[in-house]
């Protein structure tokens, strides 16, 4: 008797919130449907394929009055890599990794004794590797994350969330995933040419510890400060850089870091035993020579390349790659033929590297004939700082590696301030409208030689502190009797050359 009038509490309680749900559901029902959004038309399409051969935004088409694009609104071409621009990219990649391997390993071996052929060849293979690990666990991630004007974010750590969509902060276009493979190559390259200044002398575990540290100390905050979105010295694509500085492919980046870190790195180390005394030629000029040749075809990528597209500006670079170059390794033999009466094939293979060296911070903003001014800037100055100053300072720069990338580099970002034209790359006037004016003191200079000098401190201190790291952790220098029988022997257990006789 007493749960009847429970049960029919309860029962009526259920058919009221049954009623409510269903008012509920009914007035859901009501509401108008948002509406999908609009189909793009065939012009907005058309116009997204346009993009892409102009290498432009795709959204152009389809951004309102306001600069938005409506939630929904899309074409095909939005998000997604382009074929042509990706392929000349991982060719551009491919192009540059081949500078190292086998174009440096070839150009820095033939100029080295017989004895310490492989221990070169060896160093630009292990940073091949430890820079790629680098790379991938964080240093894409600080060089090309926006963060900081002088070091970017961690968010791209272990390429997390690089796919194969465009990164719009630097490409349209290009796979970010490709576009991170294509800059790992200009950091595999940078800390391979200091070698050639130390070359013959320091041991295999100082590079190894000397290199990993440099990356962090030099290589990846100056990258970020340069190319980074919101970089520090980013004049073209960052409107609230400091300094409006550019640098089209590397030549305070690349160059300039690796050129004056060398310098002081050599000091620090000292001259190659029997060094002034001893004669040390190159053992082969022949694998100079080849090595050389694979140095300028892989420039290719290095310079044309840094447009991240197939497009004009790439052709440009190509252009201007090629002239400077053919320019300056005519004319560093022509000095030597006219100072000591024979051009050295040696002397064609330093001009055609001064060339360039010099032109990659320009190439993408210089027209041809000022590509031949560089040409013959590099075919003069370096060559009389290999020829006179090396010998009246007396230091051991036992591969010019600071003669030609050093000061080639400082003197390629000081003349791409004096040398930059609208009319050969119109990214110029984005946020660089009142620096350049197309005249040779235009604003440009004065940037270029702020960012000159920032890098130059960088570099040296940065050198200076870690190199001291690295000689109180496990030194510098191999022992006499190992530098004296060579590092191949001494660091590898390896010869290059192996010469049997017959009995």
């Amino acid at each position: 008797m007493h749960i009847l009038p429970r049960v029919i509490g309860k029962l009526a309680a259920c058919s009221v919130l049954g009623l409510l749900f269903n008012l509920a559901a009914f007035a859901e029902d009501a509401k108008p449907a948002t509406p999908p959004p609009p189909a793009p038309s065939l012009e907005q399409r058309v116009a997204g394929l346009e993009a892409y051969l102009g290498n432009g935004d795709p959204t152009t088409s389809l951004k309102d009055a306001k600069g938005a694009v409506p939630d929904g609104l899309t074409t095909p071409s939005v998000g997604v890599s382009g074929p042509g621009h990706n392929a000349w990219q991982m060719t551009s990649a491919a192009l540059v990794l081949f500078m190292t391997l086998p174009g440096l390993a070839l150009f820095y071996g033939g100029l080295m004794r017989r004895k310490n052929v492989l221990s070169v060849m060896a160093q630009c293979l292990l940073l091949s590797g430890l820079v790629t690990i680098l790379w991938w666990a964080v240093g894409y991630s600080l060089v090309f994350h926006s963060g900081s004007p002088f070091l970017g974010g961690l968010d791209f750590a272990m390429l997390n969330g690089v796919g194969s969509a465009p990164n719009t902060d630097y490409a349209y276009w290009v796979s970010q995933n490709v576009f991170s493979m294509y800059q790992l190559m200009f950091a595999i390259i940078t800390p391979a040419l200091i070698v050639g200044a130390i070359a013959e002398r320091m041991k295999f575990s100082a590079i190894f510890l000397f290199m990993t540290l440099w990356m962090f100390v030099v290589y990846f905050p100056l990258a970020h400060m340069v190319w980074g979105i919101d970089g520090f010295m980013n004049g073209v694509w960052n409107a609230k850089a400091a300094i409006h500085a550019v640098d089209f492919a590397g030549g305070t980046v690349v160059h300039m870091s690796s050129g004056w870190s060398a310098l002081i790195l050599c000091l620090i180390l000292g001259p190659r035993l029997g060094f002034g005394k001893t004669p040390m030629p190159p053992h082969s000029m022949v694998l100079c020579m080849v090595g050389t040749g694979m140095l300028w075809v892989g420039w290719y990528g290095f310079n044309a390349g840094s447009a991240v597209a197939a497009d004009g500006v790439a052709a440009n670079a190509f252009t201007t790659t090629t002239i400077a170059t053919a320019v300056a390794s005519f004319v560093w033999p022509m000095m030597e033929w006219f100072t000591r009466g024979k051009p050295s094939i040696l002397g064609f293979c330093s001009g055609a590297v001064a060339g360039l060296v010099v032109v990659t911070p320009a190439c993408g903003f210089i027209t041809p004939n000022g590509s031949v001014i560089i040409g013959l800037a590099a075919g003069i100055v370096p060559w009389f700082f290999c020829f006179k100053v090396k010998g009246w300072f007396g230091y051991d720069d036992a591969l010019d590696t600071f003669g030609v990338h050093a000061v080639g580099g400082t003197m390629g970002a000081f003349l791409t301030g004096v040398l930059a034209r609208n009319s050969a790359n119109a990214n110029l006037a984005t946020n660089l409208k009142d620096f350049v004016t197309d005249s040779p003191m235009q604003k440009l200079v004065f940037e270029q030689l702020k960012a000159i000098g920032l890098t130059l401190v960088l570099a040296v201190v940065g050198t200076v502190v870690i190199a001291y790291i690295v000689k109180a952790v496990v030194g510098l220098r191999p022992t006499a009797e190992a530098e004296e029988a060579g590092l191949d022997l001494s660091d590898h257990g390896e010869e290059g050359y192996i010469f049997e006789t017959k009995s």
